[in-house]
């Protein structure tokens, strides 16, 4: 018996103009993770990169990857396409027959 899907509570431009990085703590250092419009249509937070960690005094360089996806964004509607207006057709002059 399958589930009900979630519904995302806001719109991809709600998204876009609202939402803020948010700051995770790695060790001691608060880090900054971006905001994101993932390829396959959901909408998040993601951060890939690298940092120091201590341990017992040791300083160990980590890779670190941490992706926030807001659950049922994938299902948002895509935005519509921007209107085209189309050009306006070219006035055609009589030739006149010589």
């Amino acid at each position: 018996m399958a589930g009900k899907k979630t519904t995302c509570p806001i719109t991809r431009e709600q998204f876009r103009t609202r939402a803020r990085p948010i700051t995770i703590t790695i060790g001691d250092i608060p880090t900054p993770v971006p905001t994101k419009e993932f390829s396959t249509g959901s909408l998040g937070w993601y951060l890939n990169g690298k940092t120091i960690i201590d341990i017992g005094g040791t300083p160990v360089q980590v890779q670190m990857g941490l992706s926030l996806t807001i659950i049922g964004s994938k299902e948002l509607p895509q935005d519509a396409p921007a209107a085209v207006t189309p050009a306006p057709a070219p006035v055609l002059e009589p030739v006149e027959a010589a």
